[in-house]
């Protein structure tokens, strides 16, 4: 049976670890060829590229620190290059930084704009230039991109809700050329961010329907899926992968 993603070309950003690593593999398994940003773990990226190339792909490793828009642009640029097309962009790298609004810094303001937001801008603006009718845009937010149910994540859900905002803008933008950007908003996931038995899981856990925290994999499937032929009719949508968390 033909891959449905064969012969693509995919860039995850931040694809070093946890949901960037699981989307990198599972865009690999349906037969994309990869290539992952890192900003400061290039063994790890090494090992999913590895992984991504054992399941018989093409897949490279670039660092780009998603903070700086320079670095942004030339991996989106170097995919193009190397590859003469780029089929499915994966924002996925993201920061949290949290604490108190008198406690928050205009250096944590600043770092969380550049990174969850200014570089999802940057890669998508890159990206366009290239894609052609049935690329996509998959851009992965946060359910805290929809509401802020606790206290001291401000400058976050700022972002998160900032980045399903341009999901829909663009989604108006690129309708035309056949380009579809989505967005998927996770529940908790057991990440080394977010890990089902750190800090937040007292208090998470029990808010979803299912009662336990989701896995990378999940998360994963759910971009297949986007990527896919399947979702052609599908852009401008925000999706809670959440375990019920929103229900």
């Amino acid at each position: 049976m033909a891959k449905k993603l064969k012969d693509k070309v995919a860039l995850v950003t931040g694809g070093s670890r946890g949901i960037g690593a699981a989307i990198v593999l599972r865009l690999a398994e349906d037969g994309a060829n990869v290539v992952v940003t890192y900003a400061s773990s290039p063994e790890a990226a090494e090992l999913v590229v590895a992984a991504a190339r054992g399941k018989g792909v093409e897949a490279e490793a670039l660092r780009a620190d998603a903070a700086d828009s320079d670095q942004v642009q030339s991996a989106v640029r170097q995919v193009a290059e190397r590859f003469g097309r780029l089929d499915i962009l994966v924002n996925n790298a993201g920061i949290f930084a949290g604490g108190p609004l008198e406690e928050t810094s205009d250096g944590d303001f600043e770092r969380t704009v550049d990174v969850n937001i200014r570089a999802v801008f940057v890669a998508a603006r890159e990206a366009v230039k290239v894609m052609t009718e049935g690329g996509r845009i998959i851009n992965i937010g946060s359910i805290f991109g929809e509401r802020a149910p606790l206290a001291g994540i401000g400058l976050y859900a700022m972002s998160k809700f900032a980045v399903a905002g341009l999901t829909k803008a663009w989604a108006r933008d690129l309708g035309a050329r056949g380009i579809t950007v989505n967005c998927i908003q996770p529940g908790p996931i057991n990440t080394d961010m977010n890990p089902q038995d750190g800090a937040l899981a007292e208090f998470m856990t029990p808010l979803t329907a299912l009662g336990r925290y989701g896995r990378p994999a999940e998360i994963a499937n759910t971009v297949a899926f986007l990527a896919s032929p399947e979702a052609s009719y599908l852009t401008g949508a925000s999706l809670n992968v959440d375990g019920g968390f929103e229900a």
